[in-house]
């Protein structure tokens, strides 16, 4: 890997030193480029025999990318729009009945709360949340699924212990995972993970995965199959949905955001994954020493890519910072900053950070 080479692929770091890839990643300029051919080919020829023929291809090779990530198959990958989505489909699609117990963490984004407050209040479930570091031990008879980040969006310690649970499945909030640290999905002993394209990936708004347990693909069923997740849609009531993880896609999809996706995958991909995840890790352990070194209060963190600590006013010191060219993000409620720290950032981006600090 050759970071010189991987940085230059992300003009915004000629400005900037950003370090908010735990909300959005910077974007390459080869994805960008992918738009405007997508949509150059849908204006010059219109949408379509060609541009819906561009559309499928990249679809399907985007998939098969993500599912490469994953150390998972195609067929067990569906496409979404973002990590709450794949979580919205999966809480729909279980047999979760009143008293049912979903455990989870104190420590979870809205994008995981917010649907659990809505099978909550919408079918009857009971939702206990229990310190992020002792979930796998809070698992009880009553628990009939698991439902937590598998890299904490607060101070970016990874979940544990969640591979031995041998009869309660477990669904990953992967925001935090994908992209930013090695995942091997039959190792994390989970049924479903879902996961952010916009983030760690450094894609379009607008995309994302959610991969099905080959162990839970029949137990699935798909809530709400619309034209591109029936088998043969021209086969009118008698239409059945896909028989892979497809019949979970989102509905509609642009092209474009498929183009996009796929070139930001081939850039990181290009650089070869292992590096990346090391690279960005080591930044990541960098920069939380020199914070600690400073007398900056650092959150418990494991070896991911955010690094979270104390601030007196964490919203203005975001301020100053993005005003000084520093872009990372506050944490509402935590008292906490936070720096998203990416294989694409070099050290001048970690020592303007801390030369901006108050």
């Amino acid at each position: 890997m050759d970071p010189a080479t991987l940085r230059a692929e992300f003009p915004v770091l000629n400005r900037y030193a950003y370090l908010n890839a735990g909300t959005c990643g910077p974007v390459p300029r080869t994805a960008n480029m992918a738009i405007g051919e997508m949509l150059a080919l849908g204006t010059e020829r219109g949408r379509g025999t060609a541009y819906f023929e561009a559309m499928l291809d990249r679809r399907d090779r985007l998939r098969d990318a993500y599912a490469e990530l994953l150390h998972a198959s195609s067929d067990d990958v569906a496409l979404t729009t973002c990590t709450s989505e794949g979580i919205v489909r999966v809480l729909g699609a279980l047999d979760l009945r009143p008293g049912d117990e979903v455990l989870t963490s104190d420590e979870e984004h809205p994008g995981l709360q917010g649907p659990l407050v809505a099978a909550r209040d919408l079918r009857g479930v009971v939702v206990r949340a229990v310190p992020f570091a002792q979930i796998a031990e809070a698992v009880g008879p009553q628990t009939k699924l698991v439902a937590c980040s598998h890299v904490s969006w607060v101070n970016g310690r990874a979940v544990s212990g969640l591979a031995d649970l041998d009869d309660v499945p477990v669904l990953l909030d992967g925001a935090q995972g994908v992209g930013a640290v090695a995942i091997d999905v039959a190792t994390l002993g989970c049924a479903f993970y879902a996961g952010s394209g916009q983030k760690w990936l450094c894609g379009p708004v607008g995309s994302g995965m959610l991969w099905i347990s080959p162990d839970w693909s029949e137990r699935l069923p798909a809530t709400g199959p619309t034209y591109m997740n029936l088998e043969d849609p021209g086969a009118g009531l008698d239409a059945v949905p896909r028989a892979t993880a497809a019949r979970h896609d989102a509905s509609a999809q642009s092209a474009e955001t498929h183009a996009a996706a796929l070139a930001a995958l081939e850039v990181l991909g290009g650089a070869g994954w292992p590096a990346v995840h090391e690279r960005a890790a080591d930044l990541a352990a960098r920069l939380a020493d020199a914070l600690a070194e400073r007398g900056r209060e650092v959150a418990p963190r494991d070896r991911t890519t955010l690094v979270s600590w104390q601030d007196s006013d964490p919203e203005a010191t975001r301020g100053r910072l993005a005003d000084a060219g520093v872009i990372i993000r506050d944490l509402p409620g935590t008292g906490l900053l936070r720096a998203s720290v990416g294989a694409w950032n070099d050290e001048s981006d970690l020592d303007r950070l801390l030369s901006a600090l108050p």
